[in-house]
């Protein structure tokens, strides 16, 4: 039976059932254990499966993820957690030059089963360092996987698909969504880690986003139906691998397109995804592929950030502009 939960206490209900159901799997990171992290994510964790299952380790990003690595090498699937988005900078070079190369530098006899997850993006009114959206510098990584959930379902389902995952896969969560509620149904899987979903048909335009701005973009469907106009609202899930058969089949319908994320416009996921939907639906657009996110600069000061995240009027003027085509 289903139940509404938050979207942090459905990541929560999937790592316990994780670590329930399988022996291998472990949870690391700065105070995931005693303290259940700085959004209660792993909140009661380390009290029902011991330290030895649900570690806190020192604050030593790098040393997180080798750990990991190594400990994947052994059989283990270690879940580490990097308490925010610009903190997993030291671990960079671990990620990058180590966990997505191994399989392929090993002709694919090592299989790496470490999942990172990375609360991100911003919203909250944070700090410096606590805001960023580097989904983007992951996915441009061959032999890293890199998804989103928009919601509480999908984030209790991806978790558990990210951790039977023979593949490291990149887990951004999206903060500013942590408390949104929604139904979790823990018996009904809702598809493959990586397809798309349509979260809302229409017909005169598509909206494209995942994580953070999948909400914002319904919301904005919302108000253009009150103008008349039907826009249809696409959840990539997943933004290595995209979608792009899914991504297709919507600007086929539409003719239009529009993709939103928080991260910068400049190199962001949505030019790869305007370059192939253009290669692959160039006799179907009826205006050019638009993009909204961050602007090309450094993340600014919380009474600062409203200014700077796309929001509703933001992506209704590329609406606009896209139909005025």
């Amino acid at each position: 039976m289903a139940e509404k939960m938050a979207l942090a206490k459905a990541i929560n209900e999937s790592l316990r059932r994780a670590l329930d159901t399988d022996p291998k799997v472990l949870v690391m990171g700065e105070d995931v254990g005693k303290l259940g992290g700085v959004f209660r994510v792993t909140d009661g964790l380390q009290k029902d499966f011991g330290e030895s299952r649900v570690i806190d380790t020192p604050l030593a990003e790098s040393g997180i993820v080798g750990t990991a690595i190594g400990l994947a090498l052994r059989g283990y699937r270690p879940v580490v957690e990097i308490q925010f988005d610009g903190f997993v900078f030291p671990a960079y070079d671990q990620i990058v030059t180590q966990l997505a190369k191994m399989h392929a530098r090993s002709l694919g006899k090592v299989k790496l089963p470490v999942v990172v997850r990375i609360p991100y993006g911003g919203g909250i009114g944070a700090v410096e360092h606590h805001s960023e959206s580097p989904e983007s510098l992951f996915a441009h990584v061959a032999g890293l996987k890199v998804v989103s959930p928009s919601n509480a379902s999908d984030a209790y389902w991806m978790m558990q698909q990210a951790i039977q995952s023979d593949d490291p896969v990149i887990f951004f969560e999206p903060k500013r969504r942590y408390w949104d509620k929604a139904e979790v149904d823990a018996e009904a899987i809702p598809g493959p880690l990586h397809t798309a979903r349509v979260v809302r048909e229409g017909t005169d335009l598509t909206l494209v986003a995942y994580g953070p701005m999948v909400k914002l973009c319904q919301e904005v469907a919302d108000a253009a139906a009150e103008e008349g106009r039907s826009l249809e609202v696409l959840d990539l899930r997943s933004v290595s691998p995209l979608d792009f058969d899914a991504i297709q089949a919507s600007v086929e319908k539409t003719r239009r397109l529009v993709v939103v994320h928080e991260a910068p416009v400049f190199f962001g996921s949505g030019a790869e995804i305007a370059a192939r939907i253009t290669e692959r639906c160039f006799y179907h657009l009826e205006a050019p592929v638009l993009r909204v996110g961050g602007y090309h600069a450094p993340y600014p000061p919380a009474r600062l950030e409203e200014s700077y995240l796309p929001d509703l009027d933001r992506v209704l003027d590329a609406v606009d502009r896209s139909l005025a085509y």
